[in-house]
């Protein structure tokens, strides 16, 4: 068994393509419904604002491995100076069951967040053709920062301006970018809302506040699920994607709301695997803007720490346990 902590996995670097090919190869396996996972239960005690979610899957393939992530989601950890989010995941092997690796950083659920987010990005822009485009980012914590990061890395010059707002102030001269012209610390959502092709929800926002009208064209990527009143049901009714519709229709998500208040239904949604199989994105006005409600899915999560378990492997990397 081999150990892999977040130092382990910064050395091994992360390369949004690789990280893209993974994710990709693991919604084809879904399209062959080879894989499974349970729905995930949610841990709440005490302050249920707090959660530790258990995500078990099994993904086939080349994968062929199976595992679990715990994560814990504290938001008050900011006010205490401790991270928002602990995660492990466990690996086993799919066919014995043994367990095969130990992946203890919460760096690994960020890096499978974003990754999705890039794989609805690289192929949005295969059709949209994304040229001089504005990325807007709201929430600067752990996650808002690895988007910015992966966008400006995959991007890079199609990138025009950068909208980034946060409750909290952004320190511009802290960010890793050699073009600081290019960003704008705006001084409400409303500015980078407005001003964004690409516009990414970040947060930890206990109320929902987006009501307006997106901008034409423009991919919404709800990564943080409970940003947007069920106003925008009217502007993106006809172009609502999920990652997995039991999954996100639960928990207070927008999707839920707009189940619950606007009637919306699965089959009036598409998935990834519409989105990489069957190229759904190809049957949208250019005109439309396209919400992407991502809940977040164990498959993804045990093959990104496949990935790694590879990448220590070949490495030497991590502590080898007994």
């Amino acid at each position: 068994m081999i150990y892999i902590n977040e130092s382990d996995v910064r050395n091994i670097g992360t390369d949004w393509e690789q990280i893209f090919t993974q994710i990709v190869q693991a919604v084809v396996c879904m399209d062959n419904e080879d894989f499974a996972q349970p729905i995930k239960p949610y841990l709440k005690y005490r302050d249920y604002s707090n959660r530790i979610i258990a995500m078990p899957a099994f993904i086939g393939g080349s994968f062929n491995v199976s595992g679990i992530k715990w994560i814990a989601s504290f938001p008050d950890n900011i006010l205490k100076n401790l991270p928002r989010a602990h995660s492990i995941v466990v690996l086993n092997n799919a066919d014995t069951g043994e367990p095969i690796g130990i992946i203890n950083t919460a760096l690994l659920s960020i890096i499978r967040t974003v990754g999705v987010s890039g794989v609805v990005l690289k192929y949005f822009s295969k059709v949209r053709r994304l040229k001089n485009f504005n990325l807007g980012i709201i929430g600067w914590g752990p996650i808002g920062q690895y988007h910015f990061k992966m966008c400006t890395e995959v991007f890079g010059n199609d990138i025009s301006d950068i909208f980034l707002y946060d409750l909290r102030e952004i320190n511009k001269e802290s960010i890793d970018y050699p073009d600081k012209n290019r960003i704008h610390i705006a001084d409400s959502w409303t500015e980078v809302y407005e001003n964004a092709d690409v516009f990414i929800t970040c947060t930890v926002s206990k109320e929902r506040y987006i009501d307006k009208k997106p901008k034409e064209g423009a991919l919404l990527l709800n990564v943080s699920l409970r940003d947007f009143k069920t106003g925008i049901f009217d502007y993106v009714k006809d172009a609502i994607i999920v990652d997995d519709w039991d999954e996100v229709c639960r928990k207070n998500t927008d999707v839920e709301m707009m189940h619950l208040k606007k009637g919306l239904k699965k089959d009036d949604t598409r998935s990834i695997i519409d989105v990489v199989c069957k190229s759904c994105l190809n049957k949208y006005d250019d005109k439309q803007a396209i919400m992407f409600n991502p809940m977040g899915m164990a498959v993804f999560d045990i093959t990104i720490g496949k990935y790694y378990f590879e990448k220590a492997k070949e490495k030497d990397t991590g502590v080898h346990l007994e």
